[in-house]
């Protein structure tokens, strides 16, 4: 996991725990103080939020306990490794994108954050730059040139 990553965990953590965990916890009193608890929909939807807000807290702090944070800071390769952000070129349409590659519960492909365990991912794992790299993907065969690799 990269450090961005674990520090948004971290502050997902605190944000569940210091406002959503409160706030459902007084939607619940709030429920309980209408009476008959059995025809309450009202409570019945706070105590689902509940236990919604009290699975994602116990996820993400398995995640951060488990965590390995890799610092990827002024790291200099020539070859694609964790943390790297490269430069495609698709070679069948000759468009440009940019991923960084993250691990998997940072990913977010609508931000450029490619999982390293996704198809093109594993594909780019420790290539360099100028190399063609052929993907298999649902729609078929994607073929990109790496123009750039950099370590932010």
């Amino acid at each position: 996991m990269t450090r961005q990553g674990y520090e948004k965990l971290q502050q997902e953590l605190k944000r569940l725990k210091s406002v959503e965990r409160p706030g459902v916890a007084q939607e619940i009193k709030v429920a309980r103080e209408h009476g008959d608890l059995s025809e309450n929909a009202e409570y019945d939807a706070a105590k689902e939020k509940q236990g919604l807000i009290e699975a994602r807290i116990n996820a993400i702090e398995d995640k951060l306990a488990r965590a390995a944070v890799i610092d990827t800071q002024g790291h200099q390769s020539d070859r694609v490794r964790f943390g790297a952000t490269v430069l495609l070129e698709d070679l069948n349409t000759g468009e440009e994108v940019r991923y960084r590659l993250v691990g998997e519960d940072e990913a977010d492909i609508s931000q450029g954050l490619l999982s390293v365990t996704s198809p093109v991912g594993r594909a780019l794992i420790g290539k360099g730059l100028d190399e063609a790299v052929a993907v298999r993907v649902p729609s078929g065969t994607k073929e990109y040139e790496i123009r750039d690799i950099n370590y932010e």
